[in-house]
């Protein structure tokens, strides 16, 4: 057992995926005859160049001067020297797109535009059960991270096609978490209120998890066996939590200490979030998933009291809407409209959050290190977060009644 452990995590198992599909490491030294590198032993800062090498595409780094006044390529690569001073080649353009793309699905992204685009366009039940499950998982993911400190592979032999997330554990991917959970509650949920053919459903669900976590390997940010342990987490969590799903439901819509709880206890978890040597991003990411998650919580909430719930009208399951010209304009309307309102929301709160807590603790806002700080981190990107909420769960809609696009 403890060899199966061990060849799942071994980083020349996630390098050989990669070579396998096409992507492969290309070392840069110090002293070379390659014109595109600078012998100068000084400190030096690199800068992304695509050149063409035995007919393939190469992507290479190029080293600039130290006098350079280019301040954005000093913050984004002098973090990283190490990894920033190796290339990659791509001879296999169509996966790597592929694998970017699906891994794109576990980003913010992905979560700030799929999951409203299912409230505004086909149902606000399924929005919310998908965030419900969504923060669940991720919260266990994030912290087990933090808890079991288990470094992510190598480089080399691994190629790295991410940055933000380096610092992060690796044990267990939460993208994997994250895409399985979302996917398969999505399959589970949605026959007691659209008419689809299960098995197609099914198929997609596989097919789009699958691409995710596969993208982590080709991405080199994840193990195999990260990879298998987020499939694992999240397929027992569900397992585990699925009885309980429409009571909780219930009890979200209608109780009165539902608001109260959706707040307090997401917030209090982001405080006693477990604290690490350095700085990690699970901690802010947390805060902003469950900022989201007690947003819509509450915004939910405010809707059912309201008598205004968005959901269809009439026997359940209702038929899939006709993709006809008009509803693609009107679908495509609502989207746009909806996520500039999300991002417009987001914006504002994060500059009215930032400016007021860093002028209550004496700080500048542009601190990136005081930004950083527990104090100042979690409530800002809570506030932000859980206004996002709010307004994807109880403005859009009314705006869209109000433009005719209901």
């Amino acid at each position: 057992m403890c060899e199966i452990v061990a060849y799942l995590y071994d980083s020349e198992l996630v390098a050989k995926f990669q070579r396998r599909c096409g992507l492969f490491l290309v070392e840069a030294h110090p002293k070379t005859d390659n014109p595109l590198q600078d012998t100068d032993d000084t400190e030096i800062h690199v800068r992304k160049r695509c050149r063409r090498l035995n007919g393939h595409s190469v992507i290479t780094k190029e080293k600039l001067d130290n006098n350079s006044n280019d301040e954005f390529e000093k913050n984004e690569f002098t973090s990283n020297a190490q990894v920033l001073q190796q290339g990659y080649e791509v001879r296999n353009w169509l996966l790597h797109i592929l694998f970017l793309v699906s891994a794109s699905l576990g980003h913010e992204i992905f979560y700030i535009t799929f999951l409203p685009c299912l409230h505004w366009n086909l149902d606000p039940f399924l929005c919310r059960r998908l965030v419900n499950m969504w923060a669940l998982v991720m919260y266990i993911g994030q912290v087990l991270k933090d808890v079991l400190k288990l470094p992510r592979p190598l480089s080399p032999p691994v190629v790295k096609l991410e940055s933000r997330v380096d610092v992060e554990y690796g044990l267990p991917s939460t993208h994997a978490i994250a895409a399985t959970s979302i996917f398969f509650t999505l399959l589970l949920s949605a026959p007691s209120r659209v008419q689809f053919q299960f098995e197609v459903g099914l198929l997609v669900a596989v097919v789009l998890s699958g691409l995710v976590c596969l993208s982590r390997l080709y991405t080199g940010m994840h193990s195999a066996l990260d990879v298998i342990c987020g499939v694992l987490i999240s397929a027992g969590v569900m397992l585990i939590t699925y009885p309980y799903w429409e009571t909780f439901e219930v009890l979200q819509l209608t109780s009165p200490f539902s608001p109260v709880i959706a707040l307090a206890l997401p917030l209090f978890l982001c405080y006693t979030y477990p604290e690490l040597d350095h700085y990690s991003t699970t901690r802010g990411d947390t805060t902003t998933i469950f900022g989201s998650a007690a947003g819509c919580s509450v915004g939910y909430w405010v809707n059912e009291q309201l008598g205004e719930t968005f959901e269809p009208q009439g026997v359940l399951p209702v038929p899939l809407p006709d993709l006809t010209l008009a509803g693609l304009a009107t679908g495509t309307a609502r989207f746009t409209l909806g996520v500039a309102a999300l991002v417009v929301t987001r914006q504002a709160a994060k500059t009215g959050s930032l400016r007021v807590l860093c002028s209550w603790y004496r700080v500048a806002v542009n601190d990136r290190e005081a930004r950083r700080r527990k104090e100042i981190e979690v409530p800002y990107k809570f506030v932000t977060y859980t206004l996002v909420g709010l307004v994807n769960s109880i403005v859009v809609n009314r705006v869209f009644r109000l433009l005719g696009l209901l």
